[in-house]
């Protein structure tokens, strides 16, 4: 005979009896319980003083019976759930309250975490008899929100619902449902804010926006985001088990395949909440590192990419199962070998030190292609910014070129090196390097850091700032330190607020006033005159040609000309310069 499960400490011998007899019993596929078997269960409760539940399946047999305590009932692990996410777990709960109270929450819980066909409740009347019956099951997604829905019987003779008939119904709708869901072919997406001690609501919830971008960039459909303020983050679910289960609830509601939260989650605490959930589970920097690995194009820019993406995985691998040991055997054999956790951790560090190798090769090759470039006297521009500032539109104004360029974050990985021509037949090299986020990921800073390296050698860096975001205070923060984290905290750059075009007239000027900056359109053009005007002075002031020489040869031979060019703004066509 089975065990009985649960608080089973203190009962008789003749209670424990009479609960293993609950196994024998029967109850009709289509009834949520019969008389007999929910007088039985009353009966115990009353004499016990404790919630006696069972698990029924979809034959009406008892699976479980599980003893609590006076006020709750802690259900067993009822195992994996049936194949496919339209369908139910086929066992029905059955158990007693004694305080004539409706379903509770971690009723209603139970029933939508688990998936359980039907949850009801019987009140215990004083005398031990059942009283009302509370019984809920879960609903289609419907226009009201509602997860389940609550009915009430006044006795057992009285319960008219098919449980069968109903959860097989059930079935049919979620299945139907998610067959419409899935027509777009996309993951659906719920987003979890984190804020607490040192960051508050309003940065919480910026930082949410930012990632509602971000996933739109990874292909992603938000279908929800939510914040929660925490003093301290929870150990093992960063935002606390009950604010997780809502969250596990709305999913379910939302057919939601995925839940991105935005913070760097431990590997325990992925595991975690992948473990209570059953859900894909992303953290910023995995989301940042899938749209890195979807942008890649070059092969450089592929190899740091995986090179960042093993250095985040190596330390969430994980054993599942322990049958994937491997036990050595033959002549020789000196007991266990390695287990296939060993074999991967020990692949993926070969594979990184092979790619650190190989990115290492391709730093020299950069810096000799640099040095040769530097030997042409050519002064070097390049175009940093937060992601999505407007680099690239930049790059492509000022040198008629066709670099891709979308209202995305990280829409250009690879950079990109133009010829650009001044007015008074001088050139430069200008090139575009990836776009900066706040947070960026150590591992992806370190990976790129062979790409990064062509700021060392600019002359100038144009520092671009979106204007119209209210955010760019923050953005211009976390650009500088990431170049002070490469160690180009003193390089001379200019700020270029770009986007001006989306603000009111005159305020795109006071705002670059007052950041001692330059105004600009990348896509109006407007401005781009005065920044070369400014680039042409801090280039040539700073001693690769002497100023007042060139304002001297410019004026000899007809400067007021091409001082009406650069007023103008004419561009000469850029030529396509080698990627390094």
């Amino acid at each position: 005979m089975q065990d009985v499960l649960g608080n089973t400490l203190g009962l008789k011998p003749s209670q424990l009896h009479a609960l293993r007899r609950t196994y024998r019993r029967r109850v009709d596929d289509g009834s949520i319980v019969t008389p007999e078997l929910a007088r039985h269960l009353t009966e115990v409760s009353h004499e016990t003083n404790r919630q006696i539940g069972v698990l029924l399946d979809r034959k009406g047999d008892v699976q479980s019976v599980i003893v609590g305590d006076a006020r709750k009932l802690e259900l067993p692990d009822v195992g994996r759930g049936r194949a496919g996410e339209s369908r139910l777990r086929g066992l029905r709960l059955v158990h007693t309250h004694l305080n004539g109270e409706p379903l509770t929450r971690d009723d209603h819980t139970d029933l939508a975490l688990l998936r359980l066909d039907l949850v009801a409740a019987i009140e215990v009347r004083d005398d031990g008899f059942p009283g009302k019956v509370h019984y809920a099951h879960l609903v289609p997604e419907n226009a009201q929100g509602a997860m389940w829905k609550d009915e009430e019987a006044a006795s057992v003779h009285e319960l008219s619902y098919d449980a069968l008939g109903g959860a097989l119904a059930l079935e049919e709708e979620f299945a139907r449902a998610r067959a419409v869901r899935r027509t777009g072919g996309r993951e659906r997406a719920i987003l979890v804010g984190f804020g607490g001690k040192g960051r508050t609501r309003a940065d919480a919830e910026s930082s949410l926006e930012e990632l509602k971008e971000l996933a739109r960039t990874a292909g992603v459909e938000v279908i929800d985001a939510t914040v929660q303020l925490r003093r301290d983050p929870d150990p093992r679910y960063l935002i606390g088990k009950g604010k997780l289960e809502d969250v596990v609830l709305r999913s379910m509601q939302l057919m939601a395949t995925v839940i991105v939260f935005d913070a760097e989650l431990s590997p325990s605490q992925a595991r975690h909440i992948a473990e209570a959930t059953s859900l894909k589970i992303l953290d910023r920097t995995q989301l940042i590192l899938d749209i890195f690995a979807q942008r890649a194009q070059s092969a450089d820019g592929k190899l740091q990419v995986e090179l960042a993406q093993l250095k985040y995985l190596y330390p969430r691998l994980v054993g599942r199962d322990d049958s994937l040991s491997r036990l050595a055997g033959g002549i020789g054999g000196r007991g266990p070998g390695e287990t296939k956790l060993e074999i991967d951790r020990r692949r993926v560090r070969d594979r990184i030190t092979a790619l650190e190798r190989r990115i290492e090769a391709l730093g020299s090759n950069r810096q000799l292609r640099r040095k040769q470039r530097n030997d042409r006297g050519l002064p070097v521009l390049s175009i940093v910014g937060y992601t999505n500032a407007g680099k690239s539109t930049l790059l492509n104004a000022l040198t008629d070129s066709a670099v891709l360029a979308e209202d995305k974050l990280f829409a250009t990985l690879d950079p990109t090196s133009r010829r650009l021509r001044f007015p008074r037949d001088r050139e430069v090299i200008i090139t575009d390097t990836v776009g900066f986020i706040r947070d960026l990921p150590p591992d992806l800073v370190n990976a790129f850091r062979a790409t990064l390296e062509e700021l060392t050698d600019a002359d100038l860096l144009l520092h671009v700032v979106d204007a119209s975001d209210a955010r760019h205070p923050e953005q211009i923060a976390a650009v500088e330190k990431i170049l002070a984290s490469l160690g180009l905290e003193e390089k001379q750059r200019l700020l270029v607020f770009n986007k001006t075009d989306r603000l009111p007239p005159g305020e795109g000027a006071a705002l670059a006033h007052r950041e001692e900056g330059v105004p600009v359109s990348a896509v109006t053009r407007d401005g781009l005159a005065e920044l070369l005007h400014l680039c042409d002075r801090l280039l040539w002031a700073e001693g690769r040609v002497a100023f007042a020489d060139v304002e001297a040869s410019a004026s000899a031979t007809g400067g007021d000309a091409q001082r009406t060019d650069l007023a103008q703004g004419r561009l000469v066509p850029s030529r396509l310069l080698r990627v390094s």
